[in-house]
């Protein structure tokens, strides 16, 4: 007889596998995800943001209790998040900076994105990231707000990387993100929700709809980029768009 599926087992499976994948917490699994099941469990990325941003707001949250001021606070948090991650996102950025800007051919490009050095690119797009992230937590200030975008930012910003898997090809014959293929619609469509759901409620109706207005722009956009740039999206280009829609959603909570 064959066995019944378990919708509940099944989501905890994928909530687990973005977990490992998404951070270094120590999530136990058999084995490393496979692409179809990083393909599956695409639609629970945004539940692995919110985790990261929990982390981040209870940091920012003792930092400002202990005395520190804004700007400090700010900081520990970002450190935080960077901990828990392993830089996942950062090293992204930094790669598709250094191969979408020093790179004079597709070739070119996707040879010094597996480059495990940094190039004045990559310094200078990081540098703005953490800037701009710190800079606007710490002109947030009242850390009930902070804490609420903390867990928007990074909750909504991994919503997006199932919609670039989908619409971008992948841009080398090889590695993961060639492996994972493309998410069933209704993963995307979950995903989707979540976002929606994370930002009417920790940016409020208004200030949500216009991040994932600005989220689409986004993901458009890099769609548009890195298919210009290296004939598709690798997973440094994920890493990219992450930090992207991080800053997005940072800024709007500024209004």
């Amino acid at each position: 007889m064959p066995m019944l599926e378990n919708p509940i087992a099944d989501c905890v499976r994928d909530i687990k596998t973005s977990i490992a994948f998404l951070t270094r917490l120590p999530i136990a699994r058999d084995a490393a995800a496979t692409g179809d099941e990083l393909a599956q469990a695409s639609w629970a990325f945004p539940i692995a943001g919110l985790v990261v941003g929990l982390i981040g707001a209870l940091t920012y949250t003792l930092a400002y209790k202990f005395g520190l001021r804004p700007w400090p606070s700010a900081v520990l948090s970002l450190v935080a998040t960077l901990v828990v991650t392993g830089c996942l996102h950062e090293d992204g950025l930094a790669d598709t900076a250094d191969g979408f800007g020093g790179g004079a051919t597709r070739e070119r490009k996707l040879e010094i994105m597996r480059d495990s050095r940094i190039g004045t690119y990559g310094v200078c797009a990081l540098t703005l990231s953490m800037l701009l992230r710190a800079g606007a937590l710490a002109s947030l200030a009242d850390p009930r707000i902070v804490v609420f975008a903390l867990i928007a930012a990074h909750g909504a910003a991994r919503a997006t990387l199932p919609f670039l898997i989908a619409l971008a090809p992948p841009a080398r014959s090889d590695g993961l993100s060639h492996a994972a293929g493309k998410p069933a619609q209704d993963r995307l469509l979950i995903a989707g929700a979540l976002a929606v759901v994370i930002l009417g409620l920790f940016l409020g109706p208004l200030p949500g709809l216009v991040a994932l207005i600005l989220l689409a722009a986004a993901v458009g956009l890099m769609v548009w980029l890195c298919s210009a740039q290296i004939g598709g999206q690798t997973g440094d280009v994920f890493g990219a768009l992450e930090q992207v829609g991080e800053i997005v959603i940072l800024l709007v909570a500024l209004r």
